[in-house]
């Protein structure tokens, strides 16, 4: 009985090593499966997710690498995660690459968007990062909020929120440099203009600005849906 008992331990013992190793093959496989899959994701949608991607890869290398403790081919096995881990190293630069040239793309794409701008809010003169606005002066600088109002009404409704917030960065500028320009010399005449222009101005942008950032958290709350 003695001897029946320690046989029928030795083959529970056996067949639980069996299924574990069972088990693990399983979770090789399914990883070297899983990145096989993420090179038939398009393209647009594997960079659009790439940072779910990458936790999801992460941890099921984790478990892949966990699971070689119950193989008996360990080795045969490393190598197969290993060659999906080079496979998926590949497929992450190709993409970091292309995401890098996107950024790029899109950022020297607002520098543009800004600099037209700027152009058509001061058609006067250029006004940099820097915000510099010595070229307006107590001569010029009613047309310049002339010019400025003009421009606004005639294109807000294409203007994006980064439009707006620029906008508002500009046009506290101008008003920072009237205050200097009120010193030099400003006629009251064109300060009493320009005060009207600014009591008409403020409530349609604070509106419009106000408009824009709650079209925009909708757009972004619809994309989240």
């Amino acid at each position: 009985m003695l001897m029946l008992g320690l046989g029928l331990i030795a083959i529970t013992l056996t067949s639980c090593k069996n299924e574990e190793e069972e088990r693990s093959e399983r979770v090789v496989e399914t990883y070297t499966v899983y990145v096989d899959s993420i090179g038939n994701v398009a393209a647009a949608d594997a960079k659009g997710n790439w940072e779910a991607i990458e936790a999801d890869y992460n941890r099921r290398t984790a478990e892949a690498e966990a699971a070689l403790a119950n193989m008996k081919d360990r080795e045969k096995a490393q190598e197969r995660i290993n060659a999906s881990k080079a496979k998926y190293e590949e497929m992450r630069a190709k993409y970091q690459a292309e995401l890098e040239e996107e950024r790029a793309a899109a950022s020297a794409g607002d520098g543009d968007s800004k600099t037209t701008l700027r152009t058509s809010l001061f058609p006067m003169g250029q006004v940099g990062d820097d915000m510099n606005m010595d070229w307006v002066n107590k001569d010029n600088i009613l047309r310049v909020y002339n010019d400025f109002n003009n421009a606004y009404d005639k294109n807000h409704g294409d203007y994006t929120r980064e439009d707006f917030d620029e906008v508002k960065l500009l046009y506290e500028a101008l008003d920072a440099r009237k205050n200097t320009v009120e010193k030099e010399g400003l006629s009251a005449e064109d300060n009493r203009k320009i005060a009207e222009l600014k009591f008409k101005f403020g409530p349609k942008f604070k509106l419009d600005r106000t408009a824009a950032k709650s079209s925009e958290n909708q757009h972004a709350k619809k994309a989240a849906e």
